[in-house]
């Protein structure tokens, strides 16, 4: 019988394992972002910024050239690359911890200035890498390690809405928010990230793609439950949706 190729590693990832949990889908992210660079031909052009927090070893996964900012400082990392040289097609990786609470000057400003970046933000609720800390995104009643009772908003404030908040600023091209937790929602996922890549690509201005991901381990759940409460918990709160498109 003849074999048929219906799939393949990426052309721009290394072939080797992850070091991700079980149920983690950062790997899925990951490959994504890989496939979207292929289909784009930009691999030689391509530039990543990597973050502090469990993704901060994405570079060990796709082949291009890649910058490690400071906590928080991605936004201004690549802001500078890009300005430098403006043919690349540069873009950051980053955590609701990196990007949304020491970083959020970094990219509200980046976004303000309309930078020339795309950025793939991802946000499962939690401090992942540093033991599962209440993070910015953090849901109302949500336990962590420094929330036991839950989140309550008298003492800690409300889970804050990075893709709406940066849709509000004049300057940003495309802001979207997608999930990768099951199969029906990975395609309009990869769409967005194309849309992030392509509105750079064709100096329309920032863009970024939040994306709701999974912490199984920090969150106490098996994969299969923590895949479920992104769509019970988090999608209501989080919606998933194009905020704002190029003109």
């Amino acid at each position: 019988m003849k074999e048929v190729l219906i799939a393949e590693r990426p052309k721009s990832m290394y072939k080797v394992s992850t070091h991700y949990c079980p149920g983690c889908t950062h790997g899925i992210a990951h490959r994504l972002i890989a496939e979207v660079i292929d289909e784009l031909g930009i691999q030689d052009r391509a530039v990543g910024v990597a973050p502090v927090g469990c993704s901060v070893l994405i570079y060990n996964y796709i082949d291009l050239d890649w910058y490690e900012a400071a906590h928080g400082r991605a936004p201004a990392v690549a802001t500078a690359c890009k300005r430098a040289r403006p043919d690349l097609a540069v873009f950051t990786y980053q955590g609701d911890g990196d990007l949304a609470s020491i970083g959020m000057a970094e990219i509200v400003h980046a976004a303000n200035r309309g930078e020339r970046i795309s950025v793939i933000f991802i946000n499962n609720a939690i401090y992942g890498m540093t033991g599962g800390q209440m993070a910015p995104t953090t849901l109302l009643s949500q336990r962590t390690s420094t929330t036991p009772y839950g989140r309550d908003p008298k003492a800690s404030g409300y889970p804050i809405r990075v893709a709406e908040m940066l849709s509000t600023l004049a300057a940003p091209g495309y802001i979207a928010r997608v999930s990768v937790v099951k199969p029906k929602y990975v395609i309009k996922a990869k769409e967005a990230i194309k849309k992030a890549f392509l509105t750079q690509i064709e100096d329309k201005g920032f863009s970024l793609v939040e994306i709701l991901s999974t912490c199984p381990t920090n969150w106490g759940m098996s994969p299969v439950a923590a895949t479920n409460w992104v769509e019970e918990q988090m999608i209501p709160v989080f919606p998933l949706k194009e905020f704002k498109v190029p003109e």
